[in-house]
């Protein structure tokens, strides 16, 4: 049920609140990437009718087209479909363990996180804007737009960028990395 249908004095909850949230999370990432609704359509391979609608939370996405949005805005399926924060989106993948150390307030452009990244593994701030980054221990690779960066222990980066930083993991060893970054304004 599209959250229009709901009265405005009625608070959504239990699944509802999942459903209405997709639409302005779709929309702030698209936002983020910097992409039009077309481009996103494009790389979806969805109409351009159905970014604006589920933007809009005039429709509920199917679970296809959900995935397929997921992977245009590079996101996970989760962001999705989980309530707290939709302002800030660092990424867990396989062998990049992150913990939060600010608290999850979409109000809030300041974000701290610490991630523990395996050899090999890659990890995201996907939050336009600035990004301090300070590697404790190890090696990361940085790319932040098409500039690339090679950041040891005990060394810190700061860099700006509109589409957010991804990094990897070249050592042997983890890397233990501190992300501060603030959103732009």
């Amino acid at each position: 049920m599209p959250s229009s249908a709901r009265p405005a004095d009625v608070p959504a909850s239990g699944w509802e609140a999942v459903v209405d949230s997709i639409g302005p999370k779709v929309h702030a990432l698209r936002r983020e990437r910097g992409l039009t609704l077309q481009q996103l359509a494009h790389l979806a391979d969805v109409s351009t009718a159905t970014v604006h609608k589920v933007e809009r939370s005039d429709m509920v996405p199917t679970v296809t087209t959900l995935l397929k949005l997921a992977t245009a805005l590079d996101a996970p399926i989760r962001h999705f479909v989980e309530t707290g924060d939709t302002g800030s989106l660092h990424t867990r993948f396989a062998g990049a363990d992150t913990t939060a150390l600010t608290p999850d307030d979409p109000a809030t452009r300041l974000r701290g996180v610490a991630t523990r990244v395996e050899p090999g593994a890659e990890t995201a701030g996907r939050r336009p804007g600035e990004t301090l980054l300070l590697v404790l221990d190890g090696t990361v690779e940085l790319q932040a737009g098409d500039a690339r960066y090679t950041v040891a222990g005990g060394e810190a980066l700061h860099v700006r960028s509109a589409t957010g930083v991804r990094g990897t993991n070249p050592g042997d060893a983890p890397a233990d990395v501190v992300w501060v970054t603030i959103a732009e304004g």
